[in-house]
């Protein structure tokens, strides 16, 4: 099983979902989007079963910053362009992605 996590290390929930990954011994890659944005491809990967917007953090300080609260916007194209807008963590499991996920519930 290919497990990765997409978050930032000051999130709080992506170290959460690292310490309960590490606690059962399941490996995993960590991305940190801060230092290293999602390509094109690794975000069609992850929108895949998903809408784009579904992975926006509308409660970011990126969105309101962007101010996209206040207009029209294509989220894939958004996010493309700016990685902090990613709601933290994607856990990726195989080919199927888990936008903030209740960690228990995972099909580990």
């Amino acid at each position: 099983m290919n497990v990765i996590i997409y978050g930032t290390k000051k999130c709080a929930e992506t170290r959460k979902a690292e310490r309960f990954l590490r606690e059962r011994r399941i490996p995993f890659q960590f991305r940190d989007i801060d230092d290293k944005p999602v390509t094109e491809g690794e975000l069609k990967n992850l929108v895949a079963g998903h809408a784009a917007s579904d992975l926006l953090d509308t409660a970011s300080k990126a969105y309101e910053k962007r101010g996209l609260a206040y207009m029209e916007y294509d989220a894939f194209e958004e996010l493309l362009a700016d990685s902090t807008l990613l709601a933290t963590p994607i856990i990726r499991l195989d080919k199927k992605s888990y936008v903030r996920p209740r960690l228990e519930s995972l099909p580990l």
